[in-house]
């Protein structure tokens, strides 16, 4: 993962992470942990396909263990989507309001 500043990002999520490209942590500070789970749902998911949660959990094993706590983060904080039963997911498309 070279690249792990999100545009519009206000710090640099690549210290979350350790010269392979691996998650070294889930950051507790709610405010943090939003900018991670952006920059993951950016990077790790097309906005217009739908994935089964174990093609999630593959993409999510890519930078940390924890998958279930990742998925639920990204699912709570409204970067994810989910159906009913759980089967199927799709990356958010977030509308940024202008300033």
């Amino acid at each position: 993962m070279s690249d792990t500043t999100t545009p519009g990002a206000r710090h640099d999520v690549g210290s979350l992470f350790s010269a392979d490209g691996r998650l070294t942590t889930i950051p507790r500070k709610q405010a943090r942990r939003e900018q991670l789970l952006t920059h993951l749902s950016e990077t790790l998911f097309a906005p217009d396909r739908v994935y089964s949660e174990r093609e999630v959990n593959e993409a999510l094993l890519t930078v940390h263990d924890d998958t279930s706590a990742l998925r639920r983060y990204l699912v709570t904080g409204g970067l994810l989507t989910r159906t009913r039963d759980g089967s199927q997911y799709r990356r958010t498309i977030l509308i940024k309001a202008e300033s």
